[in-house]
């Protein structure tokens, strides 16, 4: 995000603050508890609906697209989108917008959880769970809304063959529904594919629900339907599996922990971020060969082929960043390099110590430092008010992309902060936020520096468009608490060494 973008949001957050007498945060969804019979009320129609299933990247990301109508009697504002159980454990970055008034930004959503239940031999069943969109006015009666309902499944890619040589292309498989998975009667539906090239040897083949050819081609996107589902009963599956050539990483971060320590007395912002990295693609069935990895990039570097294997990343960092670092269980990592800029965003470029293959891990850090005055203000109102604007995620920014299972963000405020406050800007799919207060003690602090942590599961790559807000109150005798309690220490240092010297420790004649 550009810093124009980010002073604006400011600017913006500033208003809400000054009348603000809670924490900020608005979290994107809360936990419901059905009982074990549940059954949404069937109160709408999926007039039209329209998905397109993105597989260009190392997970998958949905879109819908559905025209809605109340067929109730009663104005309705609670919308159902069912998940199988296992599935949910993997959705990540849900967001649901009204697309007429897609100014408003995103609706409110509620995770509604069903318990697992035992039938009459004492078997576990597992029932399927709901993300709930509310809307932001009841839709009444015949009447119509048009929702856009975007999210990502992680880890749900699975390479066929399972083991490949070196030198072989990656494949992937992707099983999903022709029929689109919903509580409510469907008129009409479609679903669009969208691969990352014209590669896809193998894909499941419709008969008897169009007249035509289905899936229709058209180069790297496939569209199953349009189908007249009318009389089809909601959640009716028509299995698909698809078959495509993804020769790219696929990288999964099963931990990232990122640092992020403001420094007033310094100017200075410091970020550091650590790296729990693997490769879930197909794993090598042979031994690996160096000399055939030399050749193989000698190809790669020319562009004149592609390699599933991970060679270097890529991390754009913010105008101004300086003294970066790479370091990974070993030590420092000098297959790096770094292209400052005070005007657009810097470049840092990784090479790993190994190439990383499917199957293969990798963990390391990486950090630098930024000028504080280019994210933080002070408010005019209240008094003593900072607001600190971040991005929530930085990092590599890869073609194939990223998914992180587990995240974790460290805000290390000056000490003496108080009444801390955090809100999530911008992006799409902003992730459902734990948050927790603490103190993070260091060299030379007294009580120690006041931390927000925030934690999440399921995030992509796309969360680097997301920017973190926090207020907070640093009072000028906060301020002063360190260099005070320094002086003093070297007082009482210069006092106490002062009155040892004065001891008179010479030893005097005897007296007869």
């Amino acid at each position: 995000m550009r810093l124009s973008s980010v002073v604006s949001a400011v600017a913006g957050l500033c208003i809400a603050v000054t009348s603000a007498t809670s924490n900020l945060t608005t979290p994107q969804s809360t936990q419901k508890v059905l009982t074990g019979d549940f059954r949404p009320p069937q109160v709408f129609e999926n007039t039209n609906l329209v998905r397109t299933i993105n597989l260009e990247k190392g997970y998958v990301r949905e879109t819908t697209n559905i025209l809605i109508t109340n067929t109730d009697k009663a104005p309705q504002s609670d919308y159902y989108v069912p998940f199988e159980y296992d599935l949910i454990g993997r959705i990540g970055g849900f967001d649901a917008r009204d697309k007429k008034h897609a100014e408003k930004g995103a609706l409110e959503v509620t995770i509604a959880a069903l318990a697992e239940v035992l039938d009459a031999q004492g078997l576990s069943s597992k029932p399927t769970q709901y993300y709930i969109i509310h809307l932001d006015e009841p839709v009444p009666p015949k009447g119509t809304v048009t929702l856009s309902i975007s999210y990502h499944i992680l880890g749900v890619l699975k390479p066929l063959p399972a083991s490949i040589r070196q030198e072989e292309k990656q494949y992937l498989t992707y099983d999903f529904s022709a029929y689109v998975p919903t509580v409510y009667k469907t008129a009409k539906q479609k679903t669009k594919v969208k691969f990352p090239s014209s590669d896809v040897p193998e894909y499941t083949t419709t008969k008897g629900l169009v007249s035509n050819t289905d899936p229709e081609k058209q180069g790297s996107q496939f569209s199953y339907g349009p189908y007249d589902t009318a009389k089809i009963p909601p959640g009716t599956v028509y299995p698909v599996t698809v078959r495509y050539e993804f020769n790219k990483p696929l990288l999964v971060c099963s931990l990232l922990e990122r640092d992020v320590e403001v420094s007033h007395w310094g100017g200075n912002l410091a970020a550091e971020e650590r790296y729990w990295l693997r490769h879930d693609g197909a794993t090598l069935s042979n031994h690996f060969s160096r000399v055939a990895w030399s050749t193989q990039s000698f190809y790669v570097n020319a562009g004149q082929m592609t390699t599933s294997a991970l060679r270097e990343l890529k991390v754009p960092l913010k105008p101004g960043s300086v003294d970066p670092y790479f370091t990974d269980d070993i030590g420092n990592v000098s297959t790096s390099r770094f292209r400052p800029n005070n005007v657009r965003e810097a470049s840092l470029e990784l090479k790993p110590r190994y190439p990383l293959f499917g199957g293969w891990k990798y963990s390391f850090r990486i950090g630098w430092n930024n000028a504080l005055s280019s994210f933080l203000r002070k408010l005019k109102t209240p008094a003593d008010t900072y607001i600190l604007s971040v991005p929530l995620l930085e990092g590599p920014k890869m073609p194939e992309g990223i998914q992180y299972e587990h995240f974790v963000l460290r805000v290390i405020l000056p000490e003496g902060a108080t009444h801390v406050q955090y809100q999530t800007h911008g992006g799409t799919g902003v992730p459902n936020l734990h948050a927790e207060y603490s103190l993070h003690k260091t060299f030379m602090d007294t009580v120690g520096r006041t931390e927000l942590k925030l934690s999440g599961n399921n995030l992509v790559d796309e969360a680097r468009d997301i920017t973190l807000l926090v207020t907070y109150e640093y009072t000028l005798l906060s301020a002063l608490r360190k260099p005070f309690m320094i002086f003093a220490g070297f007082v009482v240092v210069y006092v106490v060494a002062y009155l040892v010297g004065s001891v008179d420790t010479s030893i005097g004649k005897r007296r007869r």
